[in-house]
């Protein structure tokens, strides 16, 4: 059985215990998993925390339920499809400040012990001071900590958020292709999702955008902060001005995502879309887990709105006190800004050698922009895709992949794969391409021609 991560929330230690169950399943399709209320007394959690699990896993496409039956194994549930579907994974460079984060969490575990420090009851108040901080800039765009609100993760988030705002089942307007899970969550709670048209060149098609903002009962915009997919470029400040003009027009929410800026190579720039928007109507929703790894996968909004505070209480969500005390020192202490100066290097040599190796394996068959920012290459292919192909061949090396078609709730992207490269050896990367190729010729019907290790030197 897989082990839990000390710290970890409660729906996903009930995660990873089915994980191991699924994998012990392995060509023993149909397998029964254990239901909701075996589940709850052997584990010791709620019924609640067990079906968030399931629907995990269920979304993800790894078991389904029968009705009046149970949970059953997906065929094939535990091997590549899951790696079609899942993320993010862990990058050898995140490293760095999962190391620095353990430190201080063991510190702090020592301190407790000879009871020293109540962490129970400040950790979380010391992380929401520590990024109101980190986020004021002026005396015009400040944070206060009561203005920041925690979850146990990007879903869970949005779910309050939207629930909060009573906004569930209403219309919303998203940049596309939009981070997974807050597109689920957006689904999860009966959302219209509907995406900013774009133009030509993969920007916002700002004369679209204020037609649709006019037409439709739109209650909430969500943008990226500043990194824009699938090209990986960075918003200039005349759309950023542009948009910020067109929600003065209209009552918009303005759900700003910076999940992602902090990877921007050249660091995260001066101007973002939230400095051209009226602060009544701006939230500003980040995670840790872009910059620290998966052992911080905290996420947490700003906003002003009185109902926020009250919503996140009722959900009375149980986090790791040491864990977010711990991160909390990382901000206080400059820890993340050092690090991530670092990490920043780090990504872009990796997704440097990486579009490399891609431009000789894959040249003819896909064409890619190198990004500005992150650990994920979009490809879009010339020929038409069948995923299962590009699965299978990708099944046990070190590249994820994961369809462009996942990140829309419309028809679009259908072209992409998204790319993640989660190894650190050139040639495991160079024989994972070396098989993707070989999927898209299969696919295309043309051949690619026999290439050497020697042009990876």
């Amino acid at each position: 059985m897989g082990r839990s991560v000390p710290g970890d929330y409660a729906y996903r230690k009930v995660y990873r215990y089915l994980e191991a169950l699924i994998d012990e399943a392995q060509g023993r399709e149909p397998w029964r998993l254990p239901s909701l209320r075996t589940l709850s007394r052997r584990l010791r959690v709620s019924l609640a925390t067990v079906q968030s699990a399931y629907s995990l896993l269920e979304d993800e496409g790894r078991v389904h339920c029968v009705p009046r039956s149970g949970y059953f194994v997906r065929a094939h549930a535990g091997g590549s499809p899951v790696q079609a579907v899942a993320g993010p994974w862990h990058v050898p460079a995140h490293s760095m400040l999962e190391r620095s984060l353990f430190t201080h969490e063991r510190r702090l575990a020592r301190q407790r012990a000879r009871g020293t420090a109540p962490v129970e009851e400040v950790g979380g108040a010391r992380l929401r001071n520590a990024l109101a901080e980190r986020y004021t800039r002026s005396s015009t765009h400040y944070w206060r900590a009561e203005e920041v609100h925690l979850a146990p993760d990007v879903q869970a988030l949005v779910e309050v958020l939207l629930a909060a705002l009573a906004l569930r089942g209403a219309t919303v307007l998203v940049q596309s292709p939009c981070c997974w899970p807050v597109l689920r969550a957006l689904q999860r709670c009966g959302m219209r999702v509907l995406e900013v048209p774009l133009s030509n060149s993969g920007t916002a098609d700002l004369q679209a955008l204020a037609r649709l903002l006019s037409a439709e009962p739109v209650g909430m915009l969500i943008m990226p902060s500043c990194l824009s997919l699938p090209q990986g470029r960075l918003m200039s400040q005349h759309d950023q001005q542009q948009i910020g003009q067109l929600l003065g027009d209209h009552p918009v929410w303005l759900l700003e995502s910076d999940l992602d800026s902090e990877l921007c190579y050249s660091g995260p720039p001066n101007a973002r879309l939230r400095d051209w928007v009226d602060p009544r109507w701006l939230l500003v929703m980040g995670s840790f887990e872009a910059a620290v790894g998966g052992e911080a996968p905290y996420a947490y909004v700003m906003g002003r709105h009185a109902g926020l505070a009250e919503a996140f209480a009722q959900r009375a969500f149980q986090l790791a006190p040491l864990r977010l005390q711990a991160l909390a020192h990382l901000l206080g202490k400059g820890e993340i800004e050092t690090q991530l100066a670092l990490l920043r290097a780090e990504l872009q040599r990796r997704m440097a050698c990486f579009s490399r190796q891609l431009k000789l394996e894959l040249g003819e068959h896909v064409t890619f922009d190198m990004p500005e920012g992150g650990w994920t290459l979009w490809l879009r292919s010339r020929w038409p895709l069948r995923l299962d192909d590009v699965v299978a061949a990708l099944s046990g090396t070190d590249l994820r992949v994961v369809p462009g078609g996942q990140h829309s709730a419309e028809v679009r992207h259908q072209q992409y794969l998204a790319l993640t490269w989660v190894g650190e050896d050139p040639d495991a990367l160079q024989h994972a391409l070396e098989k993707l190729a070989q999927a898209l010729e299969l696919r295309c019907g043309r051949p690619i021609g026999q290439r050497g290790s020697q042009h990876l030197r």
